[in-house]
């Protein structure tokens, strides 16, 4: 697999059941957490870097519509915990951020570290994927996917 790019998880795969930490230090299992409902989760390659802050904040600026749509969202990136909780409180980001400073989170989805991606699961199944997720139009590619989703 290329440093940079990545097959990531199919259409219809599961959700990983993989453990780690969130931005608070607490262990966290992926599947427990987002499991169930319709869940956004993207990744980045750092938190409070240009491209990522803005990968997050746009999903932020959406947050009441995603919460009236009951959609969670949850970030991930290889920052630690501590990186993780100050990137969530200097941006005021509402959702958690998890910590995949062992890369078993990027392993389970088959991408690298430096690649962004998003996907949204449906009761814990992929339906649908960006392995090259974009940085302010974020919330837009996921508002667009969610009404597809819906007709």
């Amino acid at each position: 697999m290329s440093e940079l790019y990545s097959k990531g998880l199919e259409i219809g795969a599961d959700i990983p059941a993989v453990a780690t930490t969130d931005h608070t230090g607490a262990a966290v299992e992926l599947s427990e957490i987002a499991g169930s409902g319709t869940v956004v989760i993207f990744f980045y390659p750092k938190a409070d870097t240009p491209g990522c802050t803005k990968q997050a904040c746009s999903l932020r600026d959406g947050w009441v519509e995603l919460l009236e749509r009951e959609v969670s969202v949850i970030g991930v990136s290889s920052d630690s915990s501590e990186s993780q909780q100050e990137f969530r409180e200097k941006f005021e980001l509402p959702f958690p951020l998890l910590a995949d400073t062992d890369k078993a989170i990027a392993d389970a989805f088959d991408k690298s570290r430096w690649s962004r991606q998003a996907y949204i699961f449906k009761d814990g199944k992929v339906v649908w994927r960006d392995l090259s997720a974009s940085t302010t139009k974020q919330l837009e590619d996921v508002l667009t996917v969610l009404d597809s989703l819906e007709e």
